[in-house]
């Protein structure tokens, strides 16, 4: 199986990894495919820039090192999964979720979220609250 993290998930994996729930804590250490998202990555950087997120460390920093302590694989945003957007109905307006919900269905991924939004969209959902 393949999972790719909500941005949010993303973030609780830095500090807070007690938050998620006892399936998403066994996915982050059971050696499965996990990728993180190009798109989750920018958000990162850009709430760290306006003050809307607080990290021990800059983006720059934090974000390799998180990626090799988790063993997380980088997705890319293709041509393909940003056309994908626009098979989406508008049930969520995040420009930032929507890219990864498209990319979850392209890519045949399980998402990793806890935002109840995104189960209005068909895709394979790991809850992790």
């Amino acid at each position: 199986m393949k999972f790719l993290l909500d941005t949010s998930i993303f973030v609780w994996s830095l500090d807070s990894f007690n938050r998620l729930s006892k399936r998403a804590q066994e996915v982050f250490t059971s050696g499965e495919e996990i990728y993180l998202s190009s798109a989750s990555s920018w958000e990162v950087v850009v709430k760290y820039s306006i003050g809307k997120l607080n990290l021990p460390k800059p983006p720059s920093q934090l974000i390799p090192e998180t990626l090799t302590k988790y063993a997380l694989r980088t997705l890319p945003i293709s041509l393909a999964h940003s056309l994908s957007v626009a098979e989406l109905p508008n049930h969520h307006k995040d420009p930032f979720d929507r890219i990864l919900i498209a990319q979850a269905r392209y890519e045949g991924m399980i998402l990793m979220t806890e935002d109840f939004d995104i189960a209005q969209y068909p895709l394979e959902i790991l809850w992790c609250r």
